[in-house]
């Protein structure tokens, strides 16, 4: 394999054999392919495309690098994956409440990068909680209780691993070959049955438009499809935060009430759609086990196994409780007409909520909650939200940013 033909071939255009893209990956895993010469490769990706059968075989190619999940006969084994947004702690819900309905969830997570939080960074504000699991005591924990939210292991996909950082540093992170590949790879590793996509767009989400979050998805079902994995798609507008929360405990103590079958109604409402494409019981049903604290106690058990106290969970407020905690009053009488989700992530990410590195740690207590929604009268006076931050310094920038993120329309006559 002539890797400068390659790279020179992927530049005019041309389509590549799925066994050349094999190959290349193959020898970027093992080392023997120079980082320079990958990240060549995926600037020509990102101004040239991929067709499907390229896609696939990149995928393939990523899926195959390391460690696969093989599950023995049993209930379906499923998964969701969301394309990242703010406030979006539905995987905390989901995960749980899919099991209850008799799946098997062995889902694998990222951290957050970026605007966008990640689901291990808010399992581990619950103190004990372990997401550094191998594949064995992963498949024995999914064969206990049906359930296991964890990182990439050191040998699962590691040429994603290897990539994704490589992409973060040239300028090649949004492109959908790339992005289908990154994604599609880890999830068919955990050897599902059925997955489902929620594919975000908007001001907090990684595709700024409907019509690439369109792309994206119809990407995703073809390798999927091509895969044999069932694979359904949801889009949904990322304008607003999911919910009321943003952070890391804070969204943790949201999840827990959405478990409980309260919490915000968006939220309820998202899990709910993603969980009924694979849970493979109708939605009522679903409901049902949010309202009797059946997912609930799965959370529960599920943090039990992975070296939590459930017992420590009504406390997160106390454990995590920022320095300064005050809200912030509205200055006008009105209805919320924005609340830009990509404002409010920029400012939980300099509260210390997400990490500008990869390398960064992430502070669990900051962060905003008692949001207010997009619809809902205000008075002037009232909070926009509640603040929770590290010092008075970090308070007032954030305080400025939500100022910038939410606009209030009044209801004057004169104006």
């Amino acid at each position: 394999m002539h890797v400068p033909t390659l790279i020179s071939r992927k530049r005019d255009g041309e389509e590549l054999g799925s066994r050349e893209i094999a190959a290349l990956i193959a020898g970027y895993t093992a080392g023997e392919v120079p980082d320079y010469q990958m990240s060549a490769f995926a600037m020509a990706v990102f101004f040239k495309g991929m067709t499907a059968a390229e896609t696939t075989a990149l995928t393939r190619a990523m899926m195959d690098s390391g460690d696969r999940f093989s599950h023995p006969a049993g209930p379906p084994v499923v998964d969701k994956h969301s394309t990242g947004g703010i406030g979006d702690k539905v995987s905390l819900v989901l995960a749980p409440l899919v099991a209850c309905a008799g799946c098997r969830v062995p889902m694998v997570s990222g951290r957050g990068l970026g605007i966008t939080g990640g689901t291990l960074d808010k399992l581990e504000s619950i103190p004990g909680f372990n997401v550094r699991l191998g594949i064995n005591a992963a498949a024995a924990q999914l064969k206990n209780i049906g359930v296991v939210m964890m990182g990439q292991t050191e040998r699962f996909c590691p040429a994603d691993r290897k990539l994704y950082a490589l992409r973060d540093v040239t300028g090649t992170v949004p492109s959908i070959p790339l992005i289908t590949a990154s994604i599609m790879s880890k999830k068919l590793a955990e050897s599902l049955d059925r997955l489902v996509l929620d594919v975000k767009y908007g001001s907090g989400a990684f595709m700024r438009t409907r019509h690439d979050a369109e792309a994206l998805a119809k990407s995703m079902v073809d390798v999927g499809r091509e895969m044999g994995v069932e694979v359904s798609t949801l889009l949904h507008p990322m304008s607003e935060p999911t919910g009321r929360a943003v952070g890391n405990a804070l969204e943790v103590m949201e999840a827990l009430e959405c478990l409980a079958g309260g919490g915000p109604a968006d939220l309820r409402q998202v899990v709910l759609d993603l969980a009924e494409k694979i849970a493979g019981v109708p939605h009522r049903e679903l409901e049902r086990l949010l309202d009797d604290g059946s997912a609930r106690r799965k959370f529960n058990e599920l943090v039990s196994a992975q070296g939590g106290n459930p017992a420590d969970l009504p406390r997160l407020a106390e454990i995590h409780k920022a320095p300064v905690i005050r809200e912030m009053p509205a200055t006008t009488t009105g209805v919320v007409k924005k609340v830009d989700a990509g404002m409010i992530g920029q400012a939980a990410l300099e509260l210390g909520a997400g990490r500008a590195m990869a390398s960064d740690g992430v502070d669990f207590s900051v962060g905003f909650d008692q949001l207010v929604k997009v619809g809902e009268s205000i008075h002037s006076g009232q909070p926009l939200c509640r603040i929770h931050a590290r010092n008075q310094t970090d308070f007032d920038m954030a305080e400025a940013l939500v100022a910038k993120a939410v606009r209030i329309e009044t209801h004057s006559h004169h104006s």
